[in-house]
């Protein structure tokens, strides 16, 4: 197994850690606490890192693989849950006029799957939610994710719907409503494993070293 690095963890803010997910992506903050392990009901996740096992943000206690459909690239349903269960999947919401937390996410995503063995980055699926439907058809998700997956085995899926399914999909995942017309939104890129159940995630302070070193970890390469 590659080793993970154990570092001092970086400037990520105590109420994060505390308390809850952080929702910033494009300006501002804010938390909530959670308390069940299910997130359907709407309560985000809470991040804390009581062992330090991951590069990455370790989760409280480990959150179930959400279920939720939408609408991918093509225009066809996209059945989150059941397309992805069972494989290793990365998790974000976001929209593609983000000047910053997003495009610096994906080309993350992409440098740390292009640093991985090839049989595990094939394994690996890359899911990103919109939290801009009225801007972000599957057209414009299909053009923004191509600028980041062109040379990847697997491509990344987007996603988009009507306003209700999308917030249900954030509710369910455990990660605070965007706001501001989906401005303001989750930085957090959450990771499941073939458990279906995700015990890390990743925000802006971490790097494609930390997302491949614990894509190494999780699926046990």
């Amino acid at each position: 197994m590659s080793a993970v690095r154990r570092r001092p963890r970086r400037c990520v803010p105590a109420l994060l850690l505390s308390t809850g997910l952080l929702l910033a992506g494009c300006g501002g903050s804010a938390d909530g606490a959670a308390e069940e392990h299910d997130h359907s009901a709407g309560a985000p996740a809470v991040v804390e890192a009581p062992e330090d096992r991951y590069a990455g943000l370790d989760l409280n206690e480990a959150y179930r693989r959400p279920s939720f459909t939408l609408t991918d690239t093509t225009g066809a349903p996209y059945d989150f849950k059941a397309a992805t269960s069972g494989r290793p999947t990365l998790l974000f919401f976001g929209y593609t006029n983000c000047p910053d937390v997003c495009p610096t996410t994906m080309a993350d995503v992409a440098v740390a799957l292009r640093g991985l063995e090839p049989e595990l980055a094939e394994q690996v699926q890359v899911v990103f939610v919109t939290t801009d439907p009225a801007t972000d058809t599957p057209e414009v998700l299909g053009e923004y994710l191509d600028r980041f997956d062109a040379d990847l085995p697997t491509p990344f899926i987007g996603l988009t719907g009507d306003q209700e399914t999308i917030d249900q999909a954030q509710l369910s995942a455990g990660v605070p409503l965007a706001e501001d017309e989906g401005r303001l939104h989750s930085t957090l890129l959450l990771l499941f494993g073939a458990d279906d159940e995700a015990q890390v995630a990743f925000d802006a302070e971490n790097t494609a070293g930390d997302i491949a070193d614990d894509l190494r970890l999780v699926t046990g390469a």
